[in-house]
């Protein structure tokens, strides 16, 4: 009988969880998913993205990524392995004031996160247009792997994930 892996294990708890967000609660709109298998260096990665019901302003994509020393070390269950998938978090977003309203977004981010992810933000603009806002993608990348133990954490993941678009909208 087919076991899944770590992988598909978190993919469709995280998947299910955020269609019920959407489907049944109507807190989020989803705007995009992606379900990708990487056969150049037998990866996987999933990402699903949606924006709060009513402010497609900020948009949210969680990100789950797992290697193939990962899929392999669990199928052929070797000993002693940390085995897991990473998380990261995106957030897409607007600013017009960067210097206020990046520093604005470290301070909340630092706040809602409790300091345990590496926070970037990555700014742009198309060129030969008037600059009157930069993209801002806020991306969190976690410290540590998470596996089927972190299951139990993911409805609290996502109060954080709404609580940050809620902010987020508000700056």
């Amino acid at each position: 009988m087919y076991d899944p892996t770590i992988f598909e294990n978190l993919k469709v708890t995280f998947e299910n969880q955020v269609y019920d967000l959407d489907n049944i609660e109507r807190q989020i709109t989803i705007t995009n998913r992606v379900d990708r298998m990487d056969f150049a260096v037998l990866s996987r990665d999933f990402s699903i993205g949606f924006t709060l019901t009513n402010q497609p302003n900020v948009t949210a994509e969680i990100e789950l990524q797992t290697s193939l020393e990962d899929l392999a070390g669990e199928i052929l269950e070797q000993p002693g392995e940390n085995l897991g998938c990473f998380l990261s978090l995106r957030f897409h977003k607007h600013v017009q004031d960067v210097p206020t309203q990046c520093k604005q977004i470290e301070q909340v981010l630092n706040t809602i996160w409790e300091n345990e992810a590496r926070i970037t933000q990555t700014l742009s603009f198309v060129y030969e247009q008037e600059a009157s806002s930069h993209l801002n993608i806020v991306q969190l990348q976690f410290n540590q792997k998470i596996n089927e133990e972190h299951i139990s954490d993911i409805p609290e993941f996502l109060e954080h994930v709404l609580q940050t678009l809620k902010v987020l909208n508000e700056i």
